[in-house]
């Protein structure tokens, strides 16, 4: 291998992108005070949230101090991740009142939105809008110990992977997802700079397969002749980048394979300029998104752990960045491999998010009157290279944009995707070592063991939750779109997880060949 230069520190960028955490929830907890020159975290600062007087247990303890998960399901049931249950989650407010202990989609304007969109998110509303969320999804208001658990998080000792990286790499304690919304417009940004308006994941269910036409970084990337590729975990089906951006990439089904692929390209030394690896985010999922099963009173539908299951995850994908040693192609010293979350997921975290510009400043409001001018939630982040120093801290502000920022500067792509990239920061400069460091100095990791998921015990026959279903329901839309002959089911019917995988498989398989058939 020839001698390794910084300017090829990011000749491969690698992304692994899980679901729904914020910084508080997994990192929180990574450092003790003192510990490193700065870091913004929760040991020692006696953080809390306020209990609604409305609510029927535990009103009189007045609030929920911040904790320590109890299991590696926390918080079950999944939170709300909605733009309307995050609004209630960064300023306290349910507004109007009929909001409260309704699903989203019957919630009215200005959907618990503060009326001055510059007002600085309070932080005090995830217990208000736990309780909320948890009485519309169960029937019945949640107790104390079932609604407190909103206001925890992870120790290293409990999530080792993402920790022993965090500390043997850098972190960014103030990276911020872009909109204070779910899955599909966080990933849209991630990858493009913009959600075209676009703020939840079903409205309307044709949005985001049919009408989110923002130009991706694949693209641009494509027009200068170099390679990327999207990497789909076991049992996903169809890749929900390709269904985000299908009217952009739909006909490049030779760029969406499996992380067993990446694995192999990654020892043969044949990584992409840019890969973007997905977890399972269906059945099983290992996306470390929180459980979704006690939505169902009585079935199960969720893996033991997807925290276990998504360390599992990242350790063997850092274990194949850091094991790569091709002499001409890519490698561990020319590899930049960043660990990234979409979006907060409704988890607590204590910073408030800072106001942005939005992707077009011209654009009218989008979805739910947005003008998306407020950033998302703090989520974890972590660069892992050679070219990191250990335990570095990121303080500046850094966005899930960045990515693209930095590859478009590190490859002259061209003009800013967006208002909102232009003012990304570049993940360069965290590059700062003037001599690598050796694989073999880099932290070993050893994921905690993961209990097997069996089919036969966890079947798919529960209706689809959330995440899946906003899946589902835009392939038929896109189905639509394309002419084909799908099946005329509507949102509000009852689906379960079986059918939707058939009709998924049977409609929309040839559309990327290559993850079927495993």
């Amino acid at each position: 291998m020839a001698h390794p230069s910084r300017d090829n520190a990011m000749d491969h960028v690698v992304v692994v992108m899980f679901e729904n955490r914020s910084f508080d929830n997994l990192l929180g907890r990574l450092y003790q005070p003192g510990e490193v020159e700065s870091f913004e975290g929760v040991i020692g600062r006696g953080f809390s949230n306020p209990i609604p007087g409305w609510a029927e247990h535990g009103a009189d303890r007045g609030v929920v101090p911040y904790g320590v998960a109890t299991n590696m399901d926390t918080p079950n049931p999944d939170p709300g991740e909605e733009y309307q249950h995050v609004n209630t989650q960064l300023f306290g407010l349910i507004d109007p009142p009929g909001n409260r202990c309704i699903p989203p989609e019957q919630m009215a304007a200005p959907y618990n939105a503060p009326g001055d969109p510059r007002r600085t998110p309070t932080m005090d509303g995830f217990v208000t809008d736990y309780i909320s969320a948890f009485t519309a999804e169960i029937g019945r208001q949640p107790t104390y110990d079932e609604y407190a658990q909103i206001m925890t998080g992870y120790t290293p000792e409990q999530m080792p992977v993402t920790s022993a990286l965090a500390r043997g790499f850098a972190t960014f304690d103030h990276w911020f997802c872009e909109v204070p919304s779910q899955t599909f417009t966080n990933r849209s940004f991630f990858n493009a700079g913009s959600a075209s308006g676009f703020v939840t994941n079903m409205i309307p269910t044709d949005a985001f397969p049919v009408h989110n036409t923002a130009e991706t970084i694949f693209e641009r990337l494509e027009a200068q002749g170099l390679s990327w590729r999207v990497y789909c975990d076991h049992d996903s089906i169809v890749p929900f980048t390709g269904v985000i951006h299908a009217s952009r990439l739909l006909g490049r089904a030779s760029n969406f394979v499996t992380t067993e692929q990446f694995l192999e390209d990654a020892a043969k030394g044949e990584l992409p300029t840019y890969s973007f690896i997905e977890p399972n985010m269906l059945h099983g999922h290992n996306d470390m998104h929180p459980a979704c099963n006690a939505l169902f009173p009585g079935m199960a539908a969720d893996p033991p752990s997807s925290l276990l299951g998504g360390e599992a995850l990242l350790a063997k994908v850092y274990n194949a960045v850091r094991s790569s040693s091709s002499a001409g192609g890519s490698n561990a010293f020319n590899t930049l491999l960043m660990v990234n979350f979409d979006e907060h997921g409704g988890c607590f975290d204590h910073v408030p998010p800072p106001p942005a510009p939005p992707a077009d400043p011209a654009a009218p409001p989008g979805e739910r009157g947005f003008t998306f001018d407020r950033s998302g939630v703090r989520v974890p982040a972590i660069a892992i290279s050679a070219w990191a120093p250990e335990r570095t801290v990121v303080n500046s502000e850094y966005r899930n944009t960045s990515v693209i920022r930095t590859l478009r500067e590190r490859w002259s792509l061209g003009a800013p995707f967006s208002g909102r990239e232009a003012i990304a920061r570049d993940i360069t400069p965290v590059l700062s070592l003037e001599d690598p460091r050796p694989p073999e100095e880099w932290p070993d990791v050893s994921p905690r063991p993961v209990p097997a998921f069996d089919v036969a015990v966890v079947p798919m026959d529960t209706p689809l939750s959330a995440l899946p279903r906003g899946l589902f329901f835009g392939l038929l839309a896109l189905g639509k779109e394309l002419g084909q002959p799908v099946p005329d089911i509507k949102p509000e019917d009852d689906i379960k997880g079986a059918e939707a995988v058939s009709i998924i498989r049977d409609e929309f398989g040839h559309m990327f060949p290559g993850l079927q058939g495993r």
